[in-house]
């Protein structure tokens, strides 16, 4: 029977997912009792439950995008990835199509999924899974961190970048995919994608495939405040691709170079802040669990008797 490690997050979803922590337990007792459950306890916590596992072991997150941020940076080539998305804005698991269904039929197909390939992204030497963004979009993940506790995903975002923008000061870079310079001048978007989607549900790159075994960057040269207001209805919806001040690329190798240090981030985690952002994918790295399960004998209950509300426990972003 192949070993199954399952991590929780508690603090994950604003503490929803430490809510769900029983439910979770109680599952696996009754359904995949071979299956270890670990809780973190501080960040950088699922890394290390990850590292300390060998490579034939599935590792199941329970929590957000953070938390399986977390887990790829500890995960061995080829190690088997289930992801049980309960987190503020869960891009990692809309990009692999693992939103829909209830929390048992999330960890059936977590437990026992077959597994697709994706790509994933490097940057600065940081393994990402969904974005890599500099600049405003790093900013406006710094300061989604002080939202308030009821606002997730969009909202959530939309809030922070309203609180931004009040002060963005723009700095100059230059750009190069593939060797090639594409841009140079002042920037106000930099985000090198592997999924369509960031912010929990901002169709920033509606291009990117996380399958092709390339990235997609896009920039945005200078707005005005206002500029930035009336271009968010076509940001949210995807449609801002072919405005003549967004640029996009899709390519393997990109470098931008800043005329200062900016705020950098991935997958909606912060990195150092640096003058210098350079990224590459690496083809086929990861393999997450997202076929349906097909368990022989096997009910899931809650689907037939819906779980109980959960109420969130205090948390960080997960």
């Amino acid at each position: 029977m192949e070993p199954v490690v399952l991590i929780v997050n508690p603090a994950a979803g604003r503490g929803l997912a430490g809510a769900k922590l029983s439910q979770v337990q109680d599952w696996v007792a009754k359904n995949a009792p071979h299956v270890l459950v670990r809780v973190t306890s501080a960040p950088g916590h699922a890394s290390e439950l990850v590292g300390a596992t060998t490579a034939a072991t599935r590792i199941v997150v329970v929590g957000g995008d953070g938390t399986v941020h977390e887990a790829v940076r500890g995960l061995a080539p080829r190690q088997k990835l289930g992801i049980v998305p309960i987190g503020s804005g869960n891009d990692i698991a809309r990009m692999a199509g693992l939103l829909g269904g209830g929390l048992a039929q999330k960890l059936a197909t977590a437990v026992w999924g077959e597994t697709r390939s994706f790509d994933m992204g490097v940057v600065n030497g940081e393994p990402y899974v969904s974005s890599a963004t500099a600049g405003l979009d790093a900013e406006v993940a710094r300061r989604a961190l002080t939202a308030p506790r009821y606002l997730r995903g969009l909202p959530r975002y939309l809030w922070a970048l309203f609180a931004v923008i009040r002060s963005m000061e723009l700095p100059r870079a230059s750009v190069r995919v593939d060797g090639r310079e594409v841009y140079q001048g002042p920037i106000l978007i930099t985000a090198v994608m592997n999924s369509p989607t960031y912010g929990g549900g901002f169709h920033i790159a509606p291009m990117a495939d996380p399958s092709d075994a390339r990235l997609d960057l896009i920039w945005a040269q200078e707005f005005s405040k206002l500029g930035v207001i009336g271009i968010l209805p076509r940001l949210v919806l995807g449609r801002h691709v072919g405005h003549p001040r967004i640029g996009h690329r899709a390519g393997f190798e990109f470098e931008v170079e800043f005329d200062r240090e900016v705020q950098l981030q991935s997958d909606g985690e912060l990195l150092d802040a640096s003058d210098s952002m350079r990224v590459r994918v690496e083809p086929a790295a990861l393999q997450i669990a997202c076929e349906p399960a097909a368990r022989e004998g096997l009910t899931l209950r809650a689907e037939k008797e819906p779980l109980e509300k959960a109420k969130p426990v205090a948390g960080a972003l997960g």
